[in-house]
């Protein structure tokens, strides 16, 4: 499957405006009111943060953590938990990497041409935007031709804006993202020796192993530092 905007270039910022001189407060005061809101914010995001959608991709380099958004692509993110659950992703690797754009990956084949079999209907958005960390599935030219493979964002690319499936955002992790081996320009991103998805997994269904491993065991009948059971008088 070939992610058609390959050549689409990552959007400059645009330059912000000066200061309103009505302001009498000091940047610094500013400066920190604006962090203790950003911080606010961050702690309710992650309080209110699902597990069920939350995928745990683990690299080579670390984890990259995910937070998916069925509440944009219901369908997409259904397929994306059903496939990490059957262990689909495992030892896939990230075949194509352009630096400045995008890192994708997802195919089983590691050729840009396969997925699960299981085309997707499109489900693109204007409400969202193609931005650091974005998480988009792949297509052909065709709009529902999306599968299992996906992207990850290295910057804006606005031209991207309602022509792909957003499925989520990587929240932590996305220096490890920043380390995948890069493709040769000339071969459109294709990399020669790809990195690895050593493992992608929902993040519910690995709290629920952690905590399992974590309750106590319980003591066999046998078990001798069970001590002798008491005798019931008769």
């Amino acid at each position: 499957m070939v992610f058609a905007h390959s050549a689409v270039t990552p959007a400059k910022a645009g330059v912000r405006g000066q200061p309103s001189r009505r302001s009498r407060r000091s940047p610094a005061f500013a400066g920190l009111a604006l962090f203790f809101l950003m911080a606010c914010a961050g702690m309710a995001r992650a309080a209110d943060a699902d597990p069920q959608n939350i995928l745990y991709m683990d690299l080579g380099f670390g984890r990259v953590v995910i937070a998916l958004r069925p509440d944009l692509a219901p369908t997409a993110c259904a397929q994306l938990k059903k496939l990490a659950r059957a262990e689909f992703y495992d030892g896939t690797v990230f075949h194509r990497v352009i630096a400045g754009f995008m890192a994708q990956g997802g195919d089983p084949t590691g050729t840009g041409t396969g997925g699960s079999g299981h085309p997707l209907h499109a489900e693109f958005t204007n409400s969202e935007h193609f931005v650091r960390g974005t998480v988009g599935m792949a297509r052909s030219s065709d709009p529902n031709s999306a599968d299992s493979q996906f992207f990850i964002m290295y910057d804006a690319a606005p031209a991207l804006d309602g022509k792909y499936t957003i499925v989520g955002k990587v929240v932590s992790g996305m220096e490890f993202v920043d380390k995948l081996r890069k493709g040769d320009p000339a071969r459109n991103g294709i990399v020669g020796n790809p990195d690895k998805i050593v493992k992608l997994q929902v993040a519910a269904d690995v709290i629920s192993a952690e905590e399992k491993a974590r309750m106590p065991k319980a003591k066999d009948k046998d078990d001798p530092s069970l001590g002798e059971m008491p005798k019931l008088h008769q």
